[in-house]
């Protein structure tokens, strides 16, 4: 019977999602045996070969608990949705957009029947899946709509530093809009739980980031630290180790040894300064989800399809996470069941 796998979905068929999961195969960095590519045979299949690598392919046509995987092959989900002579590298494509959707919907579905462990997500294109018909503008999201989770997050990690935004996938003249204080409340709790249980850190310790600059120099500049995020910060105080509002440009450079997380409140406040230091090595974690699921920090990559550029560290990455995570929710739940 099969334990503690790993499902990696092979993402936009036309990005590099296919590129990195081959080298990372070849890399000897994965275990073929504890891991299944949910995707499209004949893309791998087609990557392996530009490789020259004499790694081969167990495909299957359905995957349970009793499923034989391969200790030496790449084992593969085959969906048979993308035809490698169909495929528009480097471009937007509803048929490549639609397929990408399919995998993660399959992952997801293995992980609530206990056959998966965790999926791991290789970048989709969302202009693609938005033109398949996807009312969703990222994985996060969508893995929300999937698992029916209210209250979920999007956490990057990367060197010595974990970011979770309020705010996602929208426009920057919408964050002030959205801002409410049970928002906030919420990130921070999820924060709390998420870092204890996901991450094994029995005192977490918070910071959260104002919206404006200089904290709003009270009022001066906006009144969202005022009216939202200060009231957030009191209510939870009690209960959370947690601190701020800080100025992202005081406070990012403090955080080593400092804080176990920094809450933001919109997409580039915390992922500019995480590329910037773990950049190829970053992870994308969903918290607050019944499942577990980390991704790669990037995105499709259009610009280098198909030329022997992308890097698959963060991919490796994302795997080793998911193994963390995996074993620390295990942990997490013996110390209850043990109360």
């Amino acid at each position: 019977m099969n334990k503690n796998i790993i499902g990696i979905t092979m993402g936009c068929a036309g990005g590099i999602g296919p590129e990195i999961i081959v080298k990372a195969y070849i890399s000897n960095k994965l275990n073929f045996k504890k891991t299944l590519i949910l995707g499209d045979a004949s893309i791998i299949e087609y990557y392996l070969k530009k490789s020259k690598s004499n790694i081969k392919l167990n495909i299957l046509q359905n995957f349970t608990k009793e499923t034989k995987l391969e200790n030496n092959q790449i084992n593969i989900l085959d969906f048979n949705n993308c035809n490698i002579k169909k495929i528009k590298f480097g471009k937007v494509d509803k048929y490549s957009g639609k397929a990408s959707i399919d995998y993660i919907v399959k992952g997801v579905d293995l992980c609530q029947q206990k056959i998966l462990s965790a999926i791991v997500t290789c970048p989709i294109n969302k202009d693609s899946v938005n033109k398949a018909g996807s009312m969703f503008p990222g994985h996060t999201e969508l893995l929300g709509y999937l698992t029916e989770t209210k209250n979920y997050g999007m956490l990057l990690i990367g060197k010595y530093l974990r970011v979770l935004l309020v705010t996602k996938h929208i426009g920057i003249s919408n964050v002030s809009k959205t801002l409410n204080k049970k928002k906030v409340i919420d990130i921070i709790k999820l924060a709390d739980i998420s870092l204890k249980k996901d991450f094994n850190i029995k005192k977490p310790k918070i910071a959260v980031l104002s919206l404006n600059p200089h904290n709003g120099e009270n009022g001066l500049f906006g009144n969202e630290e005022k009216n939202i995020i200060i009231p957030a910060i009191n209510s939870v105080k009690k209960n959370i180790n947690v601190e701020g509002p800080f100025s992202a440009d005081t406070l990012f450079p403090k955080v080593k040894n400092n804080y176990d997380c920094v809450v933001c409140m919109y997409h580039d406040q915390g992922l500019i300064p995480l590329k910037l230091l773990s950049f190829g090595k970053g992870v994308n974690i969903t918290l607050g989800l019944p499942i577990v699921r980390t991704s790669v920090d990037h995105g499709t990559a259009f610009d280098i399809v198909n030329k022997n550029l992308a890097n698959e560290g963060s991919l490796i990455e994302a795997i080793k996470q998911a193994k963390n995570i995996i074993k620390n929710r295990m942990k997490y739940e013996q110390q209850f069941l043990s109360l």
